[in-house]
Formats: C-alpha cells, sequence, structure tokens
C-alpha cells in the first residue's frame, strides 16, 4: 500500500480504434504507467497494442472477465501470463477462481474477481436473478476471492471500506465508476470521486471518460493524480 498516485491510476483506454488509443497514451506520455483494455479495444486489435504496452514498459490491466469451464479458465489465463499483463479481470465464481489461481501460479500476474458491475443498481441485481442486493452480493463474493486466492478484487468504490475489512491490507480493491467531482456520471450508477475512494479503502482507480474524453487528456490526468497524491 505504499504505491504512488501513477502506480494506482488505471486509465481506461474504452476507445473504437487503436490509433485513438495511440493518441491518448502518446498525449499522457509519462504521467500515466497503468493502462485498461477491455471488449472494445480489444475486438480492435488490442491484445497486440496490450503485447506492445507491456514491452513499453506499461501496465496493462486486461479486463476480460473470464467465466467458463475450469479446464478454458486456466488455459486462458496461462496465455495471458505469457502476454506480460499486470491484471486481469473474470467474474467472482469460485471455482473459476481456483481455475485461474492454479494456472497463474507463479507468475507476477494480479487476478481481479469482479463482483458487481457498477453499472448495477438493486433493481438489476434482482432482474438478473440474485436474491442479494448488491452490497451483499459484492461482500459474499469479496470472501469467496479472498478464499479462492485472488489477488484482489473490483468493486464500486462504495463497498470498499466494508470489502478492506473482508480482504485485509494485502488485496487489491480496483474500483471503476470513479469521477472527479462536477464531471457526468454517464451509464455509471455507483461513482466516486478519486479521493474519497482512496480513503474508504480502495487501492487502485480505473478512471476512463474523465480522461479519454477530454479536450486535454494529460491536464484532466495530472489533476486526478494530484487529487490522489493530497491523499496518500
Amino acid at each position: 500500500m505504499t504505491a504512488t498516485a501513477r502506480d494506482r491510476l488505471i486509465v481506461g483506454l474504452d476507445l473504437p480504434t487503436i490509433g485513438e488509443a495511440e493518441t491518448i497514451v502518446k498525449a499522457l506520455d509519462d504521467d500515466v504507467l497503468f493502462y485498461k483494455i477491455g471488449y472494445q479495444l480489444v475486438f480492435a486489435g488490442g491484445l497486440e497494442f496490450a503485447r506492445d504496452l507491456a514491452k513499453d514498459g506499461k501496465k496493462v490491466f486486461l479486463d476480460m472477465k473470464l467465466l467458463d469451464i475450469d479446464n478454458t479458465v486456466a488455459k486462458g489465463v496461462e496465455n495471458i501470463v505469457k502476454m506480460g499483463m499486470s491484471m486481469l479481470t473474470l467474474h467472482a465464481y469460485p471455482k473459476a477462481m481456483r481455475a485461474a489461481v492454479e494456472a497463474a501460479k507463479g507468475s507476477d500476474l494480479c487476478l481481479l474477481g469482479v463482483t458487481v458491475l457498477t453499472s448495477m443498481d438493486e433493481q438489476d441485481v434482482i432482474d438478473a436473478g440474485y436474491e442479494y442486493d448488491p452490497h451483499t452480493l459484492v461482500l459474499r463474493r469479496a470472501e469467496q476471492a479472498r478464499n479462492a486466492g485472488m489477488g484482489g478484487i473490483v468493486c464500486s468504490a462504495e463497498e470498499s471500506a466494508a470489502v478492506r475489512k473482508i480482504v485485509g491490507p494485502d488485496l487489491a480493491i480496483v474500483t471503476p465508476g470513479i469521477r472527479p467531482a462536477g464531471s457526468d456520471k454517464g451509464d455509471q450508477k455507483r461513482v466516486m470521486t478519486p479521493a474519497d475512494a482512496l480513503n474508504a479503502g480502495s487501492s487502485h482507480l480505473v478512471v476512463g471518460r474523465p480522461i479519454v474524453k477530454t479536450a486535454d487528456p494529460k491536464a484532466a490526468a495530472r489533476a486526478i493524480l494530484d487529487e490522489m497524491s493530497g491523499v496518500l
């Protein structure tokens, strides 16, 4: 937990093309170390781009939210380890997490269990067929992730304090849905400012649109880093 703001800010490259992603990375230069690549960019050539970023000394959070039979999850994780990724998400289902942990054993890949998406509220969880409210479901999955030997979890910053009590001081708590004060929430329903999220117990903050969709991404990133540094 001694990492700097630069180690803890993950910029989400939620963009339609590799060219746009390259433009953002170039604009942010050395200010940003860590990037998230998800479905949108993956299906536009993002896996090769992720490898390139890693080769250039950047950290890459591959947000794939894996979930499948044990063997399929394990084989996927084995190849992702070879890519040099720093973080990987999978849905926090116990069997899938145990398979992933075994496959990643001995590597530096931090496996993250996705608890409840930050775009989901209580009605969304009910509609999905769960008997728990979002908070209770997050805590249950956090406990399961800890017991499976995962490197951390993904949850809303609203749950970070409660989750930290469950997972202890060493596991990563990665929180999307981070919005600087006054910014648009977009499709996120459970959001928090960078400073509040760190104070709540989050270890890493994922920020996408408030940086990549601004006229001056570098200035936006620096403002967030400054806010984070004030807490750290």
